[in-house]
């Protein structure tokens, strides 16, 4: 009777290990995929830089419909940008974006056709509603986006004798075109890179004179600008 049991005792150790083989290893809990469905908010630094032209739209003025000249603008751009994003089952990104920027790109030029004149630029910030639409590679998401955009301006006219004869602000309309991409460190935190080309047309401008005896000015300016940004977003909602 000991032997037999000894016998059964040593064929339940032996099989144990085979057993426990053909279970295989233990099941682990399945892992959720990072998705971009959610909204965000954050802010951003980069660069500015861009392009006006002048054209003389005084009436019975000299030079009435001439170019004045055309300067270059560029400086530090910073500022604060909040959206939602909803990612699709295939990869594909679509979401929406506020964006306002503070910057201090100034530009000037010497007048084209008059002597000792010079006309002046400053952009004090710059906003934009876009849509983006991209591709998640898991936490990567390459996109292009798109939409309209509002900048805001000071303007003067300078001469050698009068200093400083003509002032304007104005906030101009317009639209955005762009693209970069965004990483997601951790399901919170993301960061991004991207490019924007802006286009505010040429409307036209009314100069009021700061000196007795000037009469009001009008000038048609046509306007580009550039910005290349990198930011962080604190994120709600990616899994």
């Amino acid at each position: 009777m000991q032997k037999n049991a000894l016998v059964t005792a040593a064929l339940i150790v032996l099989a144990s290990p085979a057993s426990a083989a053909d279970l295989g290893p233990p099941a682990s809990s399945p892992q959720r995929a990072w998705s971009w469905t959610g909204c965000y908010l954050g802010g951003h630094a980069g660069g500015l830089w861009g392009h006006q032209q002048w054209i003389n739209q005084t009436p019975g003025g000299d030079f009435f419909g001439l170019s004045l000249g055309e300067h270059d603008q560029d400086s530090w751009v910073a500022g604060v940008q909040a959206g939602c994003d909803y990612q699709t089952a295939g990869g594909i990104v679509i979401g929406i974006q506020g964006n306002y920027a503070w910057t201090d790109a100034e530009g000037s030029h010497a007048s084209a056709r008059e002597t000792g004149v010079f006309y002046h630029s400053d952009v004090d910030s710059l906003a934009s509603v876009t849509g983006r639409i991209g591709y998640a590679w898991d936490r990567f998401v390459g996109y292009v986006k798109g939409g309209g955009a509002r900048e805001r301006d000071d303007y003067w006219a300078t001469t050698l004798i009068l200093g400083t004869a003509y002032t304007a602000s104005n906030t101009r309309s317009g639209w955005t075109i762009g693209g970069g991409g965004e990483y997601a460190f951790t399901n919170h935190l993301s960061a991004f890179v991207e490019y924007s080309y802006y286009d505010f047309g040429d409307p036209q401008i009314g100069l009021t004179p700061r000196v007795v005896g000037l009469r009001r000015g009008f000038v048609d300016l046509e306007e580009t600008t550039n910005v290349v940004r990198a930011g962080l977003n604190l994120r709600f909602g990616g899994s």
